[in-house]
């Protein structure tokens, strides 16, 4: 079964590229801000979420601390333009696996979702179906 990803980024063409490079071996998911992320895959038994860290209305932080709180235990990976705005203890407080600077090193981005995905139990790592 293949796992489940949500990408979750305001920009439509980085939204279409993620979909592409990844959707040969994952069930990839779009979602353009965090209100959308969150009312859509609140629910879901999702692997691994890609977020930028600018999206409108709602930061990508503030919208993983909401899937923390309603019970997602997956992978996340979050992605930003603004490096100095990551923040080491919010990234670990928020149990982040791995952060990438854009332009995106597509190369090392596969690679990490590579080994975040092949680690632990998935049954265990996703949030429960409600």
């Amino acid at each position: 079964m293949k796992k489940k990803v949500v990408i979750v980024d305001d920009d439509e063409s980085i939204r279409k590229t993620f979909f592409l490079i990844l959707n040969p071996d994952y069930l990839v998911y779009l979602a353009k801000n965090a209100e959308e992320a969150l009312q859509r895959f609140a629910d879901a038994d999702i692997d691994l979420i890609i977020a930028d860290l600018k999206l409108p209305h709602s930061s990508g932080l503030e919208m993983i601390s909401e899937f923390r709180k309603k019970g997602y235990k997956g992978e996340v990976i979050l992605i930003s333009a603004f490096p100095d705005l990551l923040n080491p203890e919010t990234l670990s407080g928020l149990d982040i696996g791995k952060t990438f600077v854009k332009p995106l090193d597509l190369d090392a981005l596969n690679q990490s979702i590579e080994i975040l995905l092949s680690c632990g139990n998935p049954q265990g790592k996703s949030m429960e179906a409600r």
